[in-house]
């Protein structure tokens, strides 16, 4: 037996204002029900679900967070920039990873990074 995929489903207030979110950040969609407020998005092989149905507690904050690795996070961030998402600079953590992070619009965190160049 195996596991083929984990696809994170976050519950969100809003599920065309989540969908516009993540479309700024290159995300496309896949699939969609406007009647359940329900969304799967899709960025190469990435895959995350957006559902207002499951949102329980709709003015409770959010407290996930999804790291996504993008081939060239400096690219990334300028391309984030360029779409209209307020990010904050690149920084260069202690665990070593070059990353910037912005929470989408029901306050999960999305934390961006790639592995820091190896000092020479």
């Amino acid at each position: 037996m195996g596991m083929t995929r984990l696809i994170p489903m976050l519950p969100v207030k809003s599920m065309p204002a989540s969908v516009a979110f993540y479309e700024r950040l290159g995300f496309s969609v896949e699939r969609r029900n406007d009647e359940w407020g329900w969304a799967l998005l899709r960025f190469d092989d990435c895959r995350l679900m957006v559902d207002q149905s499951i949102n329980a507690h709709p003015a409770a904050p959010r407290q996930s967070v999804l790291y996504l690795y993008p081939d060239n996070v400096e690219e990334y961030h300028r391309r984030v920039r360029g779409m209209g998402v307020a990010a904050p600079g690149l920084q260069t953590t202690f665990y070593g990873m070059v990353e910037f992070r912005i929470d989408d619009p029901d306050g999960n965190q999305l934390w961006i990074g790639q592995a820091a160049p190896a000092e020479g």
